[in-house]
């Protein structure tokens, strides 16, 4: 029988959805156009949850997405239709094209590094990040042009649309673009506009590294938008506080989570994004993660026990103080020498950036450490794997005893969740207070400082100790969290938000 929230979210993508076109806005698209060597051109459909979220919203009405082009075919495509799923949903998708020079500027200056740095609070603030007239260029004819690219094409469609529509604007690449689309379009012509942010936002003290004009710009670009959607409750308050000392005239409601800005109000929710749980039940079955399974079973052996993490190669994500904290706990605790092992898939991240291919050297070399140490002729207690394949994390993730997310900063971190709904081990998840899932699982994990190497250590222990009754309940728990909150019910969610706001 279906649940009253079932029926509601069905309500919600039918009914509302069949009135109401949705236009989506990211940097990057659900697709990415190739040209074969027979002169055909075809397109792979991208991974993310948030593809497969709109993929299942297209067939319920009106469904356009814009993004850059990220291949000389998608930008010789430009435009039209494109199927998304077997249920014969297609949207309608535009890709723009900025001047090389703005694009440059706009993402590998302003959004990657300085916006993503300094939300993740990564900056080094004694020396970087240094901010001068390249700095400022980009910004100007970078980041401000592309999101007046973004604002233009999305006023173009909203005024050839039937029906009010409702703008989906993604992550920090468009901070700017909600009020420009309140200056591009008249009173009756505004679509609900909502904005989510889908990395931390940080307390207001950090945003003073930002020069006052971008700041503001910032601030003022997002109060444009009818609903800010964050990771954590935690994000909400921190944008609140930031506006609060960093906007001039703004006015914030903490009770109400509300910003009123130049006559505007705008809501700030939180809305924990995750996982398509049934595509991810799809993958295990693949005969490629059975193959993968069973090569990490021999590696594993018959009598060890696995702890796992699977990360980008990024300071943030705090590898390296993983690995220190696996040689602490051997050092502490000398029985499980030789009966266990540290698996790392770590997958390459902006390593033509000095600073991310010293990280790299750095956690290799402390890998290698753990290894001369500890490891004998018939033990490798570390184990690390560098590339990208999905079914081969996928395969790791099924085999797990403790599962390592010890990040410093983290928006979400979707690997905690998909851990636990694959593991077949019931395995136990340590989990920092540094990842926005900490919100969400943090009862049913063991919680660590990402600084402290020592507790982390101590948490390994505990983890590969843990009784089986107690580890089962743990992973039943976390489980029955993550299904509860999937993917669909992270958009049914800002969907019913712009209902009852009656926007």
């Amino acid at each position: 029988m279906q649940s009253v929230k079932d029926k509601q979210a069905d309500s919600i993508r039918s009914d509302f959805l069949a009135k109401r076109p949705l236009i989506i806005a990211s940097n990057r698209g659900p697709v990415t156009f190739e040209n074969t060597e027979t002169g055909e051109v075809r397109f792979e459909r991208g991974t993310g949850g948030l593809v497969t979220a709109v993929s299942s919203l297209a067939q319920f009405g009106d469904t356009r997405w814009i993004a850059c082009a990220r291949t000389e075919a998608d930008a010789a495509w430009h435009e039209g239709h494109i199927p998304l799923s077997e249920n014969q949903s297609e949207l309608w998708l535009e890709f723009l094209f900025p001047e090389p020079h703005a694009y440059e500027g706009y993402y590998n200056t302003i959004a990657n590094p300085l916006l993503w740095f300094l939300q993740h609070s990564m900056w080094d603030i004694s020396r970087t990040p240094i901010i001068n007239r390249a700095t400022w260029e980009a910004w100007e004819n970078g980041y401000v042009e592309v999101n007046r690219l973004f604002a233009e094409a999305i006023t173009r469609q909203v005024k050839t649309l039937q029906g009010h529509a409702i703008v989906m604007l993604q992550d920090y690449h468009l901070y700017l673009v909600p009020r420009m689309l309140r200056q591009l379009l008249r009173p009756r012509e505004r679509p609900a506009i909502l904005h989510f942010t889908h990395i931390p936002w940080p307390g207001p003290e950090y945003w003073r590294i930002l020069p006052p004009a971008m700041r503001q710009s910032i601030l003022a670009g997002l109060a444009g938008a009818d609903i800010l959607g964050f990771q954590t409750r935690g994000d909400g308050l921190n944008f609140l506080r930031t506006c609060q000392t960093h906007l001039p005239g703004a006015h914030v409601k903490y009770d109400l989570g509300r910003l009123w800005y130049h006559n505007h109000a705008t809501y700030i929710r939180d809305y924990p994004i995750s996982i398509d749980i049934h595509a991810l039940q799809e993958t295990t079955e693949l005969t490629e993660v059975t193959n993968e399974r069973a090569r990490f079973q021999k590696f594993i052996g018959d009598d060890s026990q696995l702890i796992l993490r699977i990360d980008r190669i990024e300071p943030s994500k705090n590898i390296l103080r993983g690995f220190q904290a696996f040689g602490e706990m051997l050092e502490l605790y000398p029985e499980h020498q030789g009966n266990v092992k540290f698996l790392a898939l770590l997958v390459p991240s902006r390593l033509d950036v000095e600073e991310y291919q010293n990280y790299l050297d750095e956690l290799m070399a402390a890998a290698g450490r753990i290894n001369v140490n500890f490891g004998t002729s018939e033990w490798e207690p570390v184990r690390v794997m560098v590339g990208e394949s999905y079914p081969r994390a996928i395969a790791a993730l099924q085999l797990y005893d403790v599962l390592l997310v010890n990040s410093i900063a983290d928006g979400m971190n979707l690997v905690a969740k998909e851990g636990p709904m694959v593991n077949q081990r019931n395995g136990v998840l340590i989990l920092s207070e540094g990842t926005g899932a900490y919100e969400q699982l943090g009862e049913e994990a063991l919680v660590i400082s990402p600084c402290d190497v020592y507790a982390t250590a101590q948490a390994l222990h505990q983890a590969l100790t843990m009784p089986f009754e107690e580890r089962h309940n743990h992973a039943m728990q976390l489980r029955t969290v993550i299904e509860q909150d999937d993917i669909l019910a992270w958009l049914d969610k800002q969907l019913l938000a712009v209902a009852e706001l009656k926007l």
